[in-house]
């Protein structure tokens, strides 16, 4: 009776079931996940991780290893539609992206991408989350979320997914003449 019961959980429960390891384990994973991009782009994108984290202690970090980029969402809860910000990390640059950017007040014109809801700013090192009209915009966009932080929430990084198929992690060489 329990290897039909088994059979009867949906495909995709069971992937994101077994995508969830433990969180040594996860870590492992996501820096595994770093080490495919070049050792600038994954260097800068852990420090830019590890800038977000004092940011934001007590986020959810929700990794999806896309076909596109990897993407780690700050989150207040497991459920991507929450997450407030997203580090995309792709094979020449980093972004972070504003997940619920729609109608946020961007004096400065950070923000760029042509998305109702997402926007981003490509971040040239960690040291641009210092800058005040970034940080202003990141105060302004996690006050107007639609789910808070959890100040007394506990940081825990979440494998959610891995696309089997993937574009390269490193700039494809240009074509000699």
């Amino acid at each position: 009776m329990k290897k039909n019961a088994a059979k009867s959980v949906p495909s995709k429960a069971r992937r994101t079931a077994s995508a969830t390891p433990p969180v040594e384990d996860a870590r492992q994973q996501l820096a595994s996940f770093l080490a495919k991009f070049t050792p600038e782009i994954a260097a800068k994108a852990e420090a830019i991780l590890r800038k977000m984290r004092k940011l934001y202690p007590t986020a959810l970090e929700l990794v999806y290893d896309n076909y596109n980029a990897l993407a780690i969402g700050f989150s207040p809860s497991e459920r991507a539609s929450d997450a407030i910000f997203s580090i995309a990390v792709y094979p020449r640059w980093v972004s972070l992206f504003f997940l619920q950017a729609r109608g946020l007040p961007d004096p400065d014109k950070l923000l760029k991408g042509s998305g109702n809801v997402a926007k981003h700013v490509v971040l040239p090192s960690p040291a641009a989350l210092n800058e005040p009209a970034l940080q202003a915009l990141m105060s302004s966009g996690e006050a107007r979320a639609k789910v808070p932080m959890d100040s007394n929430g506990k940081h825990r990084l979440i494998i959610k997914s891995i696309s089997a198929k993937q574009r390269p992690r490193r700039p494809v060489a240009a074509a000699t003449r």
